[in-house]
Parts: C-alpha cells; structure tokens; sequence
C-alpha cells in the first residue's frame, strides 16, 4: 500500500485529503509514505535508472542524434524547469525565481528519446542557468564523460552535450553561435539545427510541467503539498544554503 500511495500522489497531484480519502488512512500517513518513498528512490533506484552512458551507449546516442540533425558527437541535450516549493522564511528572496514564484531549478540532460540520463535539483529559482550547471554533479564530475573522440576534417572532436545560449561554452558542452548580423549562412544554418534539436529536450520536460499548478491559487496549494516529496529530494541532493 505504501508504494501505492505514493505513486497516486506523485502521479495526480491530488491534495493530501483525497488521497486519505481513497485509502483510509490518515493524512499524517499518507505525507509519511510519500516522503519515505521519494528519499529512498533518490538514494538508490533512481541511481540506477538515471546514469551517465559509458563509451559505447554514448557513441550509439551519437549515431542516433546525427541521424536526427546530421551533426556528428552529440550525446545529449541539457535544460532546466522550475519546481514550485514552499520557501524557508530565511533566505525566501534566493528561491523566487524570474516569473515571480517560488522554485528549485531541475536541471536535466536527455538523449535523442527523452530519456534522462542524468538530473540536478538543489539550486533555487533564483539561479542562472550557468550558476546552476556548475553547482552539478554533472559539471564537477565531467571530466569522467566519455570522449568518444572521432576525427573531423583532421580535428579531433569528443562526445558533446548540447546547451541554450545560457550556458557557458566547454570542452564537452556546445551551444549555437550569438545571433549577430555578422553570422555566416553556415552558422545560421548551425544555429537553426540546434535550435530544432533542443526541442527534444523540452518535449522531455513538457509533462512535468503541464502536472505542475498553473495559478497562483494552486501555486499555494501545490507549495504545500509538495514539502514533503521535495524535503525528501533536497535531502539527499544537498539544500540550499540561503544568502545571508
């Protein structure tokens, strides 16, 4: 039942006392349950299920992307979304982010199916896209990426992830050139390619987003119910540490 619970919960977004109502228990219980469900998956499973490709199943994500945009040595597409949560009282001004509302930033990065080979949520809403990347693991650990290095035109090119224009050029991730009237028609041309292929992972993000309150009634709402399953989250990811 425990597992159940939880999974109705994070499923429908219903308030706690629907979901007490359709299980008989209490609503302290069903906060237990699903606090205790989303601790112990970020702990271990979700480890399992969302992991870095090794060398071979990257190349393979290569072989896919460059089918899709006829760019070669992509391994995946990052972005970020905003997850409404209730605030500490100090440190509230940190988490509000540029719409006006309370968030942690899920940063995510997908493969050419939308699946999430790795995810960041610890950073609140008032975070540039930049600030967050480099507050990830993925950042602090990329020098473990797999390189995949393939000769192009007699340069040597490794695996890369592709970014917006909010992130920062690396050696493993790319985005698309400043829009300038001096840009050439090939790097227009790049700039139009990405921009097509990054859809992918915003499609990825597109039901997370659409389960999420959408006025600021169910905002309020939504905050409050959600402490308990993002409590679980930033336990184990490392929470914020508010500005003094």
């Amino acid at each position: 039942m425990r597992v159940a619970v939880a999974l109705y919960k994070l499923g429908s977004c219903a308030e706690y006392r629907v979901i007490y109502n359709q299980f008989g228990i209490h609503k302290s219980t069903v906060k237990k349950f699903v606090y205790l469900f989303c601790k112990g998956m970020v702990q271990s499973p979700i480890k399992q299920l969302i992991k870095v490709p090794n060398e071979e199943e990257a190349l393979d994500l290569a072989r896919r992307f460059e089918a899709i945009s006829r760019i070669p040595q992509f391994m995946g597409l990052i972005d970020g979304t905003h997850i409404p949560v209730l605030p500490p009282r100090d440190g509230y001004k940190d988490f509000v982010n540029r719409k006006g509302w309370p968030s942690y930033v899920l940063q995510g990065v997908v493969d050419n199916k939308g699946c999430f080979w790795n995810i960041s949520c610890k950073m609140p809403g008032s975070a540039h896209d930049a600030t967050v990347l480099r507050q990830s693991e993925l950042f602090q650990k990329a020098h473990l990426l797999p390189k995949g290095v393939k000769n192009i035109e007699g340069e040597e090119v490794r695996l890369l992830v592709v970014g917006d224009p909010a992130y920062p050029l690396l050696d493993w991730l790319i985005k698309g050139y400043t829009n300038s009237p001096n840009l050439t028609p090939e790097q227009e041309s790049f700039n139009v390619y990405l921009s097509s292929l990054r859809v992918g992972v915003e499609m990825a993000f597109a039901p997370l987003v659409c389960s999420l309150p959408s006025s600021d009634w169910t905002l309020k709402s939504a905050t409050l119910e959600n402490v308990d399953s993002w409590a679980a989250v930033s336990e184990v990811s490392g929470p914020h540490t508010p500005q003094s």
